[in-house]
C-alpha cells in the first residue's frame, strides 16, 4: 500500500489523530498513528495542524505509523498549531466583563504571527444596540472590524460561518469564560463541546477545552479549539511592540518617523501622535517590556 497524506487533528497522549486527505476503500478516515522513532531521534515535534504522511496502516485497527512531516506554511506557540491561515480572538463583552488590557494582550499576540485577525465579541446578548454599536466603533479605532455574536440568540452566527468557511484553518482563542466553546456548538451541534461557567467572584471562567483539537466546519476548512487563558506574555523586545498596534502602523505607514530608533513616546520630534485611546496600554506595555529586558544587576 502506498504512503497517506492527511493532518493531525488532535493529539492523545502519545499518540496522534491523524484525518486523511483521500482515504481508500476500507481504510478509516481516520487513524491513530504512532511517530516514527527516527523523527524522535531528529527532534521533529509533530503537532496539531501538522500535514503527515502515515505508513503501515492497519485498516481493522485503524492505526498507522506516521512517517514524515510536510514544511509549514506558519507556526504558532501557545496554543501549538500548525499551518495556521486566521487568527480568530474571542472577547466577552460581559460575564466576563470586558478588559482593554486584557484583550490588548490577546491582540497582540495574534498580531505577532503575522496572520489576519478577526476579532469576535461574544455574548452580546447582554447588550443593548446602542452598547453594542458604542463598543463595536471604539475597537474599529483599535484598528479591528468586530463581529458581535451571541450563541444564545444566534446574533451574527451566519457572518462567522462565512468568515471560518473562507480560512483552511482557524484558531480560536481567548480567555477562559468568553464561549469558544458555546460558539463551535451553536456552529456545529453535533460537536456538544462542554461548557463551563463563569466565577462570579472573580469573573473568570472555568477551563473547559483541555487541549487543541480542529473540527471540520466543510470540506475546505477546519476551526482549532483551543484552552483558555487569562493574560498572554507581552513580547520580550520593546521594538517589536511598535507593529503590533494596528492604530499606531496606520500613522507609521504614509508619514514614517524620522528616527529609526523611536518607540513613540513623545521624544522631541516625533511624528506620531498620542490622542489614540490605546496609547497609555502602549506606554505602559513598553515600559513592561524594558523591565523584562533589562540585564539583572544581581550576582
Amino acid at each position: 500500500m502506498t504512503d497517506l497524506v492527511g493532518i493531525v487533528v488532535a493529539l492523545q497522549a502519545n499518540y496522534l489523530e491523524v484525518e486523511l486527505d483521500h482515504p481508500p476503500e476500507r481504510i478509516p478516515g481516520r487513524l491513530l498513528c504512532t511517530r516514527r522513532s527516527r523523527l524522535s531521534h531528529r527532534g521533529a515535534a509533530v503537532h496539531v495542524g501538522d500535514r503527515v504522511r502515515v505508513e503501515a496502516v492497519d485498516p481493522v485497527q485503524a492505526r498507522a505509523v506516521v512517517a514524515a512531516v510536510e514544511p509549514r506554511s506558519s507556526w504558532l506557540t501557545r496554543p501549538p498549531v500548525a499551518n495556521v491561515s486566521l487568527v480568530v480572538v474571542a472577547l466577552a463583552v460581559d460575564q466576563p466583563a470586558f478588559d482593554p488590557d486584557q484583550a490588548s494582550r490577546f491582540l497582540l499576540t495574534a498580531e505577532r504571527t503575522e496572520l489576519p485577525v478577526q476579532l469576535l465579541l461574544t455574548k452580546c446578548d447582554f447588550l443593548d444596540e446602542d452598547q453594542s454599536a458604542q463598543l463595536k466603533n471604539r475597537l474599529r479605532g483599535w484598528g479591528y472590524e468586530p463581529l458581535l455574536l451571541s450563541s444564545e440568540t444566534g446574533l451574527g452566527m451566519d457572518d462567522l460561518r462565512r468568515r471560518l468557511q473562507d480560512s483552511p484553518l482557524s484558531v480560536l482563542c481567548g480567555p477562559s469564560g468568553v464561549g469558544k466553546s458555546s460558539l463551535l456548538n451553536a456552529l456545529m451541534p453535533s460537536l456538544s463541546l462542554r461548557v463551563g461557567a463563569v466565577s462570579g467572584r472573580l469573573q473568570r471562567g472555568r477551563h473547559t477545552t483541555r487541549h487543541v483539537e480542529l473540527f471540520p466546519l466543510n470540506q475546505g476548512s477546519r476551526v482549532a479549539d483551543t484552552p483558555g487563558f487569562n493574560r498572554p506574555d507581552l513580547p520580550e523586545n520593546p521594538r517589536e511592540l511598535v507593529m503590533l498596534f494596528p492604530e499606531l502602523r496606520d500613522q507609521l505607514d504614509p508619514w514614517p518617523c524620522r528616527f529609526r530608533d523611536c518607540l513613540h513616546r513623545g521624544e522631541p520630534g516625533c511624528g506620531v501622535q498620542r490622542n489614540w485611546e490605546r496609547y497609555a496600554l502602549y506606554t505602559a506595555a513598553l515600559e513592561e517590556c524594558s523591565s523584562v529586558s533589562r540585564p539583572s544587576r544581581e550576582g
